[in-house]
């Protein structure tokens, strides 16, 4: 509730003169209401569940077509007698991944180290969120058993002879051959665009004679997955793409890009695993290492300063725990061999005797010294003596 309060509109002056006309004023003593705060709002989107990519009323599963004489029930296929080749048929796929309205979340989210599903990538899976496989993209963070692929398939010790199949755990591949592209004015952009979906680009390299391309792709479980979604598939235009795994490229300067990558990768899971100022010392970030760096990596040398590969492997400073063991045993070693020198250098000065030993000597000789010689016998019978052997 506002108070207001009225002066008087005439004061008498102090000398009784006219009193001065004043003006009413007014004091207004009301609170003013607090300012509305203004509370931020975080919409969380929910991951949205996978849909089915085909009608599942529609989708049948077939057995393979006999291209054999005998099916072997384990791996769900033919073998004997001629085969036909899937790799080199050209039937076009039943269907294509739409990565952007196809991934969601599945009954495999909720289970730590699932596989990704195989039908979801060939873009025919029918059971959306009720399937029991990822229905997304591999990324970084999924790791695998070398033994299998992302979709669970156990690999092979060798490559098949026409480059297809699951592959080698024998080597990791992450180039897939591409080949019966056909070829246009803008063809490398077609095929980055096609290929980029699956997931991180390396390296694309296309041959525009031979109608075929080489895609390298940062992490190997996307180029397994990019196999299978690219198989028979088409670009821009109605070619039926032959998907395979690219031989080891005998060029030596892919060779070394491929150690270096590796090299690389090392160096980056050894600075993950090292503490940071370790890393900071051994990168040469920090000021003072420098400094005691150079102090100490002369090893007592004027103007020698050891490199890190031996400054870093074996003593007080090696980064690697094992490296620091048993120094102290070494300092006891290296203790002994400083006062063996002392002592040399002393009995070259002396004699053949260092001071040491000299002192030992002196104090032997001083409580031999010291010792009471035995008092003389006397008596009449002193210088008695017998011949029997017999007291």
């Amino acid at each position: 509730m506002a108070e207001t309060a009225t002066l008087p509109a005439t004061i008498p002056l102090a000398d009784g003169g006219e009193t001065a006309s004043m003006a009413l004023a007014t004091v207004d003593n009301e609170v003013a209401a607090p300012a509305e705060r203004k509370v931020k709002k975080i919409i969380r989107r929910k991951k949205r569940p996978a849909r089915p990519q085909v009608d599942p009323s529609t989708f049948k599963s077939e057995p393979p077509p006999q291209t054999g004489t005998i099916f072997n029930i384990w791996y769900n296929k033919w073998s004997g007698g001629d085969r036909e080749d899937k790799y080199l048929s050209k039937t076009a796929a039943a269907g294509r991944c739409n990565i952007v309205l196809d991934t969601g979340y599945t009954k495999a989210d909720k289970v730590t180290g699932s596989y990704f599903c195989l039908f979801f990538a060939r873009g025919i899976c029918p059971k959306g969120q009720e399937c029991e496989y990822l229905h997304r993209l591999p990324g970084i963070h999924d790791m695998f058993n070398p033994n299998v692929d992302v979709f669970g398939r156990d690999k092979h010790s060798d490559y098949r002879d026409d480059m297809g199949g699951v592959g080698s755990f024998m080597r990791q591949n992450r180039t897939i051959y591409v080949g019966r592209i056909h070829v246009s004015d803008d063809i490398e952009e077609v095929v980055a665009r096609h290929f980029a979906e699956w997931g991180q680009v390396e390296r694309i390299r296309v041959l525009n004679t031979r109608g075929v391309a080489f895609i390298t792709y940062s992490n190997e479980a996307n180029a397994q997955f990019a196999k299978e979604a690219m198989a028979h598939q088409s670009l821009d235009h109605s070619e039926i793409l032959n998907v395979r795994w690219a031989t080891a490229d005998p060029n030596p300067m892919a060779q070394a890009r491929e150690v270096r990558r590796i090299e690389e990768q090392a160096a980056e899971a050894v600075r993950r695993a090292l503490p940071d100022e370790f890393v900071a010392e051994i990168e040469g970030r920090d000021p003072e290492a420098r400094k005691r760096k150079k102090i100490e990596g002369g090893f007592g040398l004027a103007g020698y300063e050891a490199p890190d590969d031996i400054y870093f492997a074996r003593g007080a400073n090696a980064v690697n725990p094992i490296g620091r063991q048993g120094l102290e045993l070494e300092e006891e070693q290296r203790l002994m061999i400083e006062a063996d020198q002392v002592e040399q250098a002393e009995a070259e000065e002396h004699g053949i005797f260092s001071s040491s030993t000299l002192a030992a000597l002196q104090s032997a000789q001083g409580s031999i010294a010291s010792k009471p010689k035995a008092k003389a016998a006397s008596g009449p019978l002193v210088a008695y003596d017998s011949d029997s052997d017999s007291d």
